[in-house]
């Protein structure tokens, strides 16, 4: 350290600054050793897997704004029986004053597949899939607004301010892919209610964090080089990396110093990585059909599923894909459920259906964790005449591939659809599960902050094993 009773000349100002600066930079610094540790079997927080992986990454198809699991996959005859009764029992207050009349679903559901499983009209495609997906009935938690149960959903935690999952992942796994984030957030028009804390590292270092993919046509122009010449790129890290070597003595926080080479180098990288991933002139017009990339509707969200399986082909950890912006208020509907509930799931229905069989064709379903759902689902009991409250008490999630048992059903709501009565699943259980999918004891990845040890689950959690093969 500098001896404070000297004089702070204009050089010695000017080179503190130069520090300061370059500290921004040790983010990209991690992430490269990040990646070399991965390489060599250690996450960069010093973890190996603690026991052998059934997964290598996960895709999450986050449905903002809490989809109805009476209206999509949990199928509730007493809705349709009991329409315009009042509900026979207490229940919870959440967000808005709401009526106690039933309201029945206004769409038809039917079994598919060999399992049977029910699946609302509104996801044709996404029922054809049916046997491949293990349906989560009994989901639960105690958050019931928005933004919170966005925290919750993501960082396991209500408050602002936690590491979401993506970023445990890469912070215990590392990531296989030296050219791209590990952790990407694909934006279709509309962020989710937490904001970008939702994808943040919290208290981990920021390296972790997830890198969002804007919702234009080519998600990262925004690092598209200002130079049109390779050569004056080349030159331009040259000339960073001899004022690197020329300050290494003059500055104490040398290695900040060479985070601000890496991190133009890994911008570099990225600068020719991108352009690959966003080329899918490669594919096949089957796969873009497959992803609904034909149709204006579906084309969005597709995209992205397709991005999504392009980015665990590259070794990307996690990848979440967001909703698309709709005329409907996201899956949130407190009126005019029907036009809503119809309107999202005709965006995202083929671009999920397509992502698992293509997943599966390519034998990459095994190794990949595919999570649909959203922060909550909805009440059995109407708002005004034809919407839903929020309800995090009992609703549905389902996951596809990563070793998870296909076509099956676990948990079960009260005849009605509002509460979690049989093998309830707690969301720190499904984190945990996860986690123990891609090798990781959910009770040993932790990090020491403010004094304590905090972990993903918090103090709870259980691997829900009669899920998993």
């Amino acid at each position: 350290m500098p001896d404070p009773s000297t004089p702070i000349t204009r050089r010695r100002l000017l080179g503190h600054a130069t520090e300061s600066f370059a500290s921004l930079a040790l983010a990209a610094l991690l992430a490269r050793e990040a990646r070399a540790e991965a390489a060599a079997g250690r996450g960069p927080g010093g973890l190996r897997p603690h026991h052998a992986p059934r997964a290598k990454s996960v895709i999450c198809l986050y449905m903002e704004g809490g989809p109805s699991q009476l209206d999509t996959f949990d199928h509730k005859p007493r809705l349709a029986q009991d329409h315009g009764k009042p509900i026979p029992f207490r229940t919870p207050n959440t967000v808005f004053n709401i009526g106690r009349k039933i309201l029945r679903s206004p769409f038809e559901f039917r079994r598919h597949g060999e399992s049977g499983g029910w699946v609302s009209e509104i996801f044709p495609h996404v029922a054809r899939c049916v046997d491949k997906l293990t349906v989560l009935h009994g989901l639960h938690h105690g958050v019931s607004n928005h933004s919170s149960a966005c925290y919750m959903t993501h960082t396991g935690h209500a408050m602002v301010g936690k590491p979401s999952m993506g970023s445990w992942l890469t912070y215990g796994l590392g990531s296989e892919c030296r050219d791209l984030p590990g952790f990407v957030v694909l934006d279709c028009g509309q962020g989710p209610s937490g904001g970008p804390p939702t994808w943040g590292s919290g208290f981990l270092p920021v390296a972790y964090q997830g890198t969002i993919f804007t919702s234009r046509k080519e998600p990262l122009d925004y690092i598209r080089p200002l130079e049109t010449s390779a050569r004056i790129r080349a030159r331009k890290i040259a000339t960073l990396q001899e004022l690197q070597n020329d300050s290494i003595d003059r500055f104490e926080a040398h290695r900040l110093v060479t985070a601000q080479v890496e991190s133009y180098e890994h911008a570099f990288r990225m600068q020719s990585a991108v352009p690959d991933l966003l080329d899918i002139s490669g594919e096949t017009a089957a796969t873009r059909r497959l992803y609904g990339l034909d149709d204006a509707g579906s084309e969005l969200f597709g995209s992205r599923c397709l991005l999504a399986r392009r980015l665990v082909e590259r070794g990307v950890r996690f990848v979440e894909v967001l909703s698309p912006k709709v005329k409907a208020d996201r899956w949130d509907q407190h009126s005019n459920l029907e036009e809503g509930h119809r309107r999202n799931a005709a965006l995202t229905d083929r671009g999920v259906a397509g992502l698992i069989t293509d997943l599966d064709a390519r034998g990459l379903l095994d190794e990949t964790i595919v999570l649909w759902g959203g922060e909550f689902g909805r009440t059995p009991n109407a708002q005004g005449k034809n919407g839903r409250d929020h309800n995090p008490y009992g609703y549905t999630v389902w996951v596809a591939g990563g070793g998870f048992r296909p076509g099956i059903r676990h948990g079960k709501t009260d005849d009605f659809g509002y509460f979690a009565v049989d093998d309830k699943v707690h969301l720190h259980d499904l984190h945990a599960t996860i986690l123990h999918q891609l090798g990781l004891d959910h009770t040993r990845l932790t990090y020491r902050f403010s004094g304590r040890d905090f972990r993903l689950t918090d103090v709870h959690g259980e691997v829900i094993r009669p899920i998993l093969l």
